[in-house]
């Protein structure tokens, strides 16, 4: 009976020792996913897709605060240029994101961090996050998701392809 004793006592402690371990390899798994930044959207008041587009954002895990101004005034402040609107703005992490953008390129835009005003998804697109609901008859537009970086000169903008949704 001293030998199961034993033999248990050493199972337990080998047991114990390897979740100990794996704890201490792993503590990115133990702490859980890293918090993404507050999102604030400027948006109508009675705009419908916004809407549609920040429960996609909150699912997604961003904590949104909400301004029903209008995005005019801010898009105009943070110097995006008309040709690249929506109909809504938002800015999360230091970055502006315009329009009916996915949750997944808003996420890539914050983890590989490049040297850019935002990303923007100009007009809005049937198919896109937000312009997705049952009244477009699962209609599905392509459209690019754009990478705007500042130019030279003041108010001057470059675009790039950040993603393709086909």
């Amino acid at each position: 009976m001293n030998t199961i004793a034993r033999s248990l006592t050493r199972r337990q402690c080998l047991s114990a020792g390897a979740a100990l371990l794996a704890a201490c390899a792993l503590p990115s798994l133990a702490a859980g996913p890293a918090a993404l930044p507050a999102m604030e959207v400027w948006k109508d008041p009675n705009c419908g897709c916004c809407k549609d587009w920040i429960a996609l954002m909150q699912q997604a895990g961003f904590q949104v605060t909400v301004h029903d101004s209008g995005n005019a005034a801010v898009r105009a402040r943070l110097g995006l240029p008309q040709r690249l609107g929506s109909c809504h703005t938002a800015l999360v992490g230091g970055y502006l994101v315009e329009g009916h953008v996915p949750a997944q390129d808003v996420r890539r835009l914050l983890q590989e961090k490049p040297r850019a005003l935002g990303i923007t998804v100009p007009g809005m697109p049937v198919g896109s996050p937000g312009m997705d609901g049952p009244e477009y008859g699962g209609r599905k537009d392509p459209y690019d998701v754009l990478l705007v970086t500042l130019g030279q000169a003041q108010h001057d903008v470059a675009t790039q392809v950040f993603s393709s949704h086909r």
